[in-house]
């Protein structure tokens, strides 16, 4: 993991600022970092240790060093693409079929369980932070901060509308306008169960689209891919509209509620109403491109994940 350096200037020995405070003014750290940091004595002046009163002078280095932590589950091998890594992030191409997380429900063959094979290959060591979630049958981008430092940044960029996410998917119907913005508020119809919808009460939610293609096939395309199903009798909206969406706003279920909102339900997405025509087994819907700023090196980073085989193979079906 990086280390957080700074390099005191003139302005700031004319101020007689001591180490702490030096600390607190050019190192963006939520105070239980800060108090971690100082407990382990990982504060460096030039090299030595340094108590957090000492007053620098000009030209004087200020090193902080990360904490050590880790994470620990079963590895597994699980299979992902790695996007982009250095010693404070790790972003992958989360294939579909994976939770992020272990949980009650799926304990195991996680994301987590392979990047801690991963870790346990390369020899690496960290905490395994995921920054955004991804549902299970959604494939993309997804990041891992390797420090709390990276994770706060991250988090505070969100909030700031400096992450820019942007996902590809496929849904039922012809979209009329080319671009559009969603905006419905988010929750739970029954707090009792997992499914969210627009209701009245809702946190607010943005969702910006944008059509990229849309495919209107002949009625017997309806006929060929089901012996059961007509076009007379087929439940959705006729032809499929591909999309690009951006989220101004990161409710859980956010694409496909608005989506289904707006009466274009995406292909496959069962859960939703959206399971008809078996052309692909989960919802049509991928996080292609991921945009913020590195919160050591300050560059933004532009990541791009091409659509996965499910996906194009669908697009090749309804064309």
């Amino acid at each position: 993991m990086s280390d957080l350096i700074h390099i005191v200037t003139e302005e700031d020995e004319a101020q007689c600022l001591p180490v702490s405070t030096h600390i607190k003014r050019h190192f963006q750290l939520s105070s239980r970092l800060r108090g971690r940091i100082k407990r382990e004595k990982l504060v460096y002046l030039n090299g030595e240790k340094v108590d957090g009163y000492i007053i620098p002078s000009a030209g004087d280095e200020i090193k902080i060093c990360m904490p050590e932590e880790s994470s620990y589950f079963p590895p597994e091998d699980i299979p992902y693409d790695v996007v982009f890594e250095d010693n404070d992030l790790l972003v992958i191409n989360k294939p579909a079929g994976y939770v992020v997380h272990p949980t009650h429900g799926m304990p195991e063959h996680t994301i987590a369980n392979g990047i801690s094979k991963r870790m346990i290959d390369s020899g690496d060591k960290f905490k395994i932070r995921f920054v955004n979630r991804l549902d299970m049958d959604t494939s993309g981008l997804l990041v891992v901060a390797k420090n709390s430092f990276v994770q706060d940044s991250y988090t505070r960029q969100q909030k700031a509308d400096q992450v820019k996410k942007e996902y590809i998917a496929v849904c039922y119907g012809l979209i009329a306008d080319d671009f559009g913005t969603i905006d419905a508020p988010i929750g739970r119809p029954d707090p009792a169960k997992p499914f969210r919808g627009v209701t009245e009460d809702g946190k607010p939610s943005v969702t910006h689209f944008e059509v990229l293609e849309r495919f209107c096939p002949p009625g017997s395309f309806y006929d060929n891919i089901t012996d059961s199903m007509s076009e007379s009798n087929y439940p959705f909206p006729k032809g499929f509209s591909v999309v690009r969406l951006r989220l101004e706003t990161g409710r859980t279920h956010q694409i496909r509620v608005h989506m289904m909102h707006i009466g274009h339900t995406l292909v496959g997405d069962e859960f939703y109403g959206g399971e008809c025509l078996p052309l692909i087994k989960r919802q049509a819907l991928h996080a292609s491109d991921l945009s913020f700023i590195h919160p050591l090196t300050e560059k933004r980073l532009d990541l791009h994940a091409p659509l996965p085989e499910d996906i194009q193979q669908l697009l090749s079906l309804i064309q």
